[in-house]
């Protein structure tokens, strides 16, 4: 399935504004935990952390199915493909991998710091706010910078779906020579005849 140029350029802007909303979200939801595991006061603790869970029960998951559906659209409909080139691949995964983590790590994580505060208590741990934001932030900037250097080439999947391509060019580029050698030698004999 190839795209076509629209489609490409359409799916690339979905891509990249729902994996910078994903990286900025991040970041939103960083401060807001640092903010409640810095502060000494109650009130900021709790809207520290119920923002968290506002953000991350509703934003958190949609911007990040769009930007691992959005991205397989693009791997499929382009040369690039999913398995073809290791950066691609690495991509793939490791947004499978802070997905899984969303769901099981850091929104649970963010879940019981809200009870424990809402019940008066204390931040629970300092973790169940701040790990899931690190760990996320870190794998996304990784995944920016790939994302522009392109690194590491080609996975063995790629380097022999490039040599059965090489290998078709020359051979269609045999055929065609053949033929052009046929036709220049029928010119040649309906000259000399």
């Amino acid at each position: 399935m190839k795209l076509s140029r629209p489609a490409r350029r359409a799916t690339l802007v979905v891509h990249v504004a729902a994996s910078a909303g994903w990286l900025g979200l991040t970041l939103g939801l960083l401060a807001l935990g640092i903010t409640a595991t810095t502060t000494g006061s109650a009130v900021t603790v709790e809207a520290s952390v119920r923002a968290m869970k506002l953000f991350a029960d509703w934003l958190l998951l949609p911007l990040a199915f769009l930007t691992l559906v959005s991205g397989l659209v693009l791997s499929l409909g382009t040369p690039w493909g999913l398995a073809r080139h290791r950066w691609v691949y690495i991509k793939f995964w490791l947004t499978l991998a802070t997905i899984t983590a969303t769901v099981f790590a850091l929104r649970p994580g963010v879940g019981s710091a809200v009870t424990a505060v809402a019940a008066g208590g204390p931040l629970p741990d300092a973790g169940d706010v701040l790990f899931g934001p690190i760990v996320s932030l870190s794998a996304y900037l990784f995944m920016t910078v790939i994302s522009v250097l392109k690194p590491w080439g080609l996975t063995r999947r790629g380097r022999r779906l490039r040599e059965l391509k090489s290998i078709g060019q020359k051979s269609r580029g045999r055929k065609i020579s053949s033929a052009a050698r046929k036709s220049v030698d029928a010119e040649r004999a309906s000259q000399t005849a």
